[in-house]
């Protein structure tokens, strides 16, 4: 039995937790053994883009230090798996701590990645035929690079037809702290997304990234639109059990 670190995310834990038992159910589903540390906490993304570097790097060596045994840490969240794969080796570049820190780098891996490079998944659609389009969050698009995972899981939906955005690889507007600093911009950024996502004439948007799904939801609701935002796991689960979205 394969046996793996599962790591929540903070937006998962606060705000999107049925989201987090969906994905710990899509690895349970597959014979997964699944390790819940309830003391974890932040990856620290938002500290490291804010410039605080020196608080980041504590954050990171305690998320090191807890993941200790040598199992795959699944995150179902691109941003902040890219965070901890690649931007930790960054931070720690020229530390004592480097060598540690790419050991535990080297074990991270998006939960897309992990059922469809590892597990190779086969998944049976049980839902009716269905139209969608998807959102590509940044950092998971430039940085983690599990887009193409992502899409192949949906691929894997005899039911579901997948509409591109004409705009797909476009900023939202969300990305972390600068919808709090720059509240303005996002909002701008989100309706030109939104106005792509009309234009696709699909009622559902899917996404794996739950900050992206919060603010282009949340814009479209004040909007009044009809268009149902969805994150990538709780979709698959849903077309796997066959209930409607």
């Amino acid at each position: 039995m394969k046996k793996v670190y599962f790591y929540a995310t903070c937006l998962g834990t606060a705000a999107m937790q049925d989201t987090i038992l969906n994905a710990l159910k899509l690895l349970r589903r597959e014979g997964v053994e699944v390790i819940f540390k309830k003391k974890q906490t932040c990856c620290s993304q938002p500290s490291f883009n804010s410039g605080y570097f020196k608080e980041s790097k504590e954050i990171a060596l305690y998320n090191v230090n807890l993941f200790d045994e040598p199992y795959p840490i699944v995150v179902p969240s691109g941003s902040c798996a890219g965070m901890m794969s690649h931007d930790y080796l960054e931070l720690f570049k020229d530390d004592v701590h480097f060598e540690k820190v790419k050991n535990f780098s080297q074990r991270v891996i998006e939960l897309s990645q992990y059922l469809d490079e590892v597990l190779n998944v086969e998944y049976e659609d049980k839902g009716e035929p269905i139209k969608i389009t998807w959102h590509s969050n940044c950092h998971a698009l430039r940085v983690q690079k599990s887009i193409d995972a992502n899409k192949n899981l949906i691929k894997r939906l005899k039911n579901v037809e997948l509409i591109p955005l004409e705009y797909e690889e476009e900023c939202c507007g969300f990305g972390g702290t600068f919808c709090v600093k720059e509240p303005e911009i996002s909002n701008a950024m989100a309706k030109s997304k939104i106005k792509d996502i009309q234009n696709s004439g699909a009622k559902y948007l899917v996404s794996a990234d739950g900050g992206c799904l919060l603010n282009i939801s949340g814009t479209m609701q004040k909007m009044g639109l009809d268009v149902k935002a969805i994150h990538l796991y709780d979709f698959l689960n849903k077309r796997l059990q066959g209930e409607s979205l």
